[in-house]
C-alpha cells in the first residue's frame, strides 16, 4: 500500500474529495469527524473516522492533556471534516498552530463525501440500559 508522502501535506490544508477517498481507501490517513453526536446519529459517518466534537478537539489532540486520545498520536496525516468544511478549516488551522504538521481538511465536508458516493456507516447504537424497576 502506498504511503502518503509528508511533502505536499505540510503546506496543503485542503484535500479534494478524490484525494481523500483514495487515501482513505488505502488506509493512509486518519479521518477526524468534528460533527457533534446529533449530526452523527442523524447522518452516519465515514468508516474508520474518529469522532472528536469540535469543542473537545484541543483537549483530545494535546498529548499533555489528561483527555488526550490515541487517534491523534498517529503517524498518518490527519484529515478533518465537518458537515460543509467551515469548522474543519478552523480546526485544521488550530492543530497546525498546536504543532501538528500533517493536517488537512476535506473539501466539501461530509455532505460532499456523501454526494460523491463515499462510504457511510451508521453511528453504532448503544445498547439500552436495563431499567431498575
Amino acid at each position: 500500500s502506498a504511503r502518503v508522502s509528508s511533502g505536499p501535506w505540510l503546506s496543503l490544508s485542503l484535500l479534494s474529495l478524490e484525494e481523500t477517498m483514495s487515501a482513505h481507501g488505502r488506509g493512509d490517513v486518519q479521518l477526524i469527524d468534528l460533527r457533534d453526536v446529533r449530526e452523527l446519529e442523524r447522518d452516519g459517518t465515514i468508516p474508520g473516522a474518529f469522532n472528536a466534537p469540535r469543542g473537545m478537539l484541543e483537549f483530545w489532540a494535546d498529548p499533555e492533556s489528561p483527555y488526550h486520545k490515541p487517534a491523534f498520536a498517529t503517524e498518518k496525516p490527519l484529515v478533518l471534516f465537518c458537515a460543509l468544511g467551515w469548522r474543519s478549516a478552523l480546526a485544521a488551522r488550530t492543530l497546525k498552530e498546536m504543532g501538528f504538521e500533517n493536517v488537512a481538511h476535506l473539501d466539501g465536508g461530509f455532505s460532499g463525501w456523501k454526494k460523491a458516493g463515499g462510504p457511510v456507516v451508521p453511528l453504532p447504537v448503544e445498547a439500552p440500559k436495563p431499567s431498575k424497576d
